[in-house]
């Protein structure tokens, strides 16, 4: 297991007996907490929250649920009552949802990452799942999967005055033998009446009761958010299809917009927004909900892809922010 790379420009810290590092630039802030399933508690810009930040009871409590951000890894979503068809057998898997019938974002969000790189602009976390006793359960096949982040205030023609944080996840497959895999991000953003969301897509999925998948369909006039518009009472927890692979969250009220790019890797976005919730996840992942079931029985265009062993796979999302207050960028801009 690596050891924790202490760094003098790092704030390394404990909370709730739990490290968490800290990558900083003059206008910018990222604490992730590699024991709480590589998780990313807080990311601000010129002191805002630009992903929703952490309560300490959250940490204290040990529920990555309530974190600023997760990683999907090796599968995003659901699959249908923890039952995976793959290469002609049937696995059961773990269910690890509490008491939903199916299993859900993989192992990576509920597991403890080793930190093998930390400094001020930069850290890299590794998780090894070994598939063996217990763990075969929960994923019948042996990885490493890698989560590296980067911080650097870095200004474009898209937002000026930014600060970009990079994520990059990367797994590999470390057995004998292929397997389906999925790849994905999980940023929380905060929303209230005057956030706006802003994504391009050409088609949505509609879900049956257990929130799977059933219908795909044209994009209601209420789901369309081209341009931005709020997401008022809005209940979605959908896989969008055929996105551009940008989004944006625009509030009003601080005259601030937040920008979501993705890889072509990443050709879904799930939008999950609560009606009654104080924030908005816009995931990049690579493929739909239940994609393996669902491919295994001649579906196409899932996003479904098989891993060989030895080989790796990489997908890569990038947030983009600018201090709300002027006068407040600290760096040149172009």
């Amino acid at each position: 297991m690596a050891q924790f790379v202490q760094c003098p420009q790092v704030l390394d810290t404990r909370v709730a007996a739990m490290d968490i590092i800290e990558l900083a630039t003059p206008g910018a802030a990222l604490r992730i907490v590699p024991e709480l399933g590589g998780s990313i508690a807080s990311f601000t810009v010129g002191g805002t929250p630009i992903l929703r930040p952490t309560p300490a009871a959250v940490l204290a409590g040990r529920d990555v649920r309530g974190t600023a951000c997760y990683p999907l890894v090796p599968y995003s979503n659901r699959i249908r009552d923890a039952q995976l068809d793959f290469g002609g057998r049937r696995y059961t898997l773990v269910r690890n949802f509490g008491a939903s019938p199916h299993a859900i974002h993989g192992v990576g969000w509920q597991r403890a990452w080793s930190v093998t790189e930390a400094s001020r602009g930069r850290a890299r976390l590794v998780l090894e799942h070994d598939a063996r006793g217990a763990n075969a359960q929960a994923w019948p096949w042996a990885f490493q999967a890698t989560q590296t982040f980067h911080l650097a205030d870095a200004p474009s023609a898209a937002i000026a005055c930014a600060t970009v944080l990079v994520a990059t996840l990367t797994l590999a497959n470390t057995g004998d033998a292929p397997f389906p895999f999925g790849l994905g991000f999980h940023p929380f953003f905060a929303k209230d009446a005057a956030t706006r969301l802003g994504l391009h897509a050409r088609r949505v999925w509609r879900n049956d009761a257990a929130q799977l998948p059933q219908a795909l369909a044209a994009i209601p006039p209420q789901w369309r958010f081209d341009p931005p518009h709020a997401l008022d009472a809005i209940a979605l927890d959908n896989v969008f299809t055929g996105w551009t692979g940008n989004a944006t969250i625009v509030d009003d009220a601080k005259r601030s917009t937040t920008r979501i790019d993705a890889d072509r890797a990443l050709a879904f976005a799930v939008v999950y927004a609560p009606p009654d919730g104080d924030f908005v996840a816009v995931e990049p992942v690579t493929h739909e909900t239940d994609a393996f079931n669902r491919s295994a029985a001649g579906a196409r265009g899932t996003g479904t892809r098989i891993l060989p062993p030895g080989a790796s796979f990489s997908c890569t999302m990038r947030i983009a922010a600018a201090p709300v207050a002027r006068g407040a960028c600290t760096h040149a801009t172009q």
